[in-house]
């Protein structure tokens, strides 16, 4: 299978991993201003959708690395009876990407900062001892001419064997990572996920264990790409708001033939779930919160209204006055104004009431993936034993 790899060329760690209290689970609070029926209480169902993996004690760790335009992301997980638990992650913004709409490549700062990042994974695969892991790179190696030999380089100086995805295969994973946090509902619905570099709408039809995807659609604009491509903020409030409406347009522009293609499929309860620092941000800011809270925001259902009306307040702002902002800060004060552009985007090509948020996507479609092949290649091997067993004994 392409979601079957080797951990990163390291050897399978012997011996036995001494048990961790750190790696218990702990209770998390219930989310405020969740609807009936929302996306956490169906992640707590039994998942037919994946197959735990077969091993004593279910001790093995597994492993996925995302490396996108923006960010460097790590999740190292063990299966668990209806799931999987995590036991270590790791984020850091990188900037991957920055400068590669004006010049087609990857700078060497960027590269320096995503090869720091990647050098902490590669320490914690070590320590953790994991059994199988997947590498994946995005859109910023996609469309890097340096992008190939960048990943040349993160082998030989990390041992991790990073894999650049098609924008389909990238859909296909946020899929899988966060369609169980879906609205309860009839009909398709769209799941998107927005990027640093690129922007991906994925029409699917709920109802089996893993959605059926129905129609999907890439485009090269994501917080990143689409700031850099606009050009920075500068004037007044009116030369804000008019760059944020070209944003918006350039976004709307890229997806009319996918908008017009899913046109038979709308419905009058159209749903909606979005995966991105964008949907997980403007959910903070929904709430009020102080500070990050994923186990507030992941699985959130928010008004669309409440959505758009933040983007909008957002938008008018000066880089200035959003840093200032609980959940926003200086980070992330240039890029999320992008952000809330391609939600706005995305609300006109498929509006709906309401918007589920999660903060969960490609790393966890990886584990998945990975879970389920290892369980279906050792139910083959299984099988194969028996077959040769019967066959001496006939």
């Amino acid at each position: 299978m392409a979601d079957y790899s080797p951990p990163d060329g390291r050897e399978k760690a012997k011996g036995k991993a001494k048990n961790r209290k750190g790696n218990r689970r702990r209770k998390t609070k219930k989310a405020p201003n969740r609807a009936p029926g929302d996306g956490k209480a169906k992640a707590r169902q039994s998942e037919s959708s994946w197959r735990r993996p077969p091993h004593n004690s279910y001790k093995q760790a597994y492993a996925a690395i995302d490396l996108g335009t923006n960010n460097c992301r790590l999740l190292i997980a063990r299966p668990s009876e209806d799931n999987f638990v995590v036991i270590d992650a790791f984020s850091r913004v990188v900037r991957l990407g920055e400068g590669l709409a004006q010049t087609g490549r990857l700078s060497d700062a960027a590269m320096d900062r995503a090869l720091g990042a990647l050098k902490i994974c590669s320490d914690k695969l070590r320590k953790r001892n994991v059994h199988l892991a997947r590498s994946v790179a995005t859109e910023a190696c996609r469309r890097a001419s340096n992008g190939e030999a960048f990943i040349e380089r993160v082998r030989k100086e990390t041992g991790i064997a990073l894999n650049i995805i098609s924008a389909q295969e990238e859909a296909r994973l946020a899929v899988l990572g966060c369609h169980i946090l879906l609205e309860d509902g009839i009909g398709p619905a769209i799941i998107f996920d927005i990027g640093g570099g690129s922007t991906e709408l994925v029409l699917i039809e709920p109802g089996a264990p893993v959605p059926r995807i129905l129609d999907w659609q890439s485009v090269p604009w994501g917080v990143v790409s689409l700031t850099e491509t606009v050009g920075k903020e500068v004037g007044p409030q009116e030369d804000r708001l008019a760059r944020y409406e070209k944003m918006k347009q350039l976004v709307l522009e890229s997806f009319a033939e996918f908008s017009d293609r899913i046109e038979p499929h709308r419905s009058p309860d159209q749903r909606l779930l979005g995966t991105s620092g964008t949907v997980t941000t403007l959910a903070s800011v929904h709430l009020g919160l102080p500070h990050y809270d994923r186990s507030q925001v992941d699985g959130l259902i928010v008004p669309t209204d409440s959505m758009v009306d933040i983007s909008q307040r957002l938008s008018a702002m000066s880089p200035a006055e959003r840093a200032e902002l609980d959940c926003i800060g200086h980070e992330r004060a240039e890029l999320v104004v992008a952000g809330c552009a391609i939600l706005e985007a995305i609300l006109e090509i498929w509006s709906a009431p309401r918007l589920g948020v999660a903060d969960r996507g490609i790393r966890e479609g990886i584990l998945r993936s990975l879970m389920t092949a290892d369980a279906e290649g050792s139910e083959a091997q299984a099988a194969l034993r028996q077959a040769k067993s019967e066959g001496v004994s006939g």
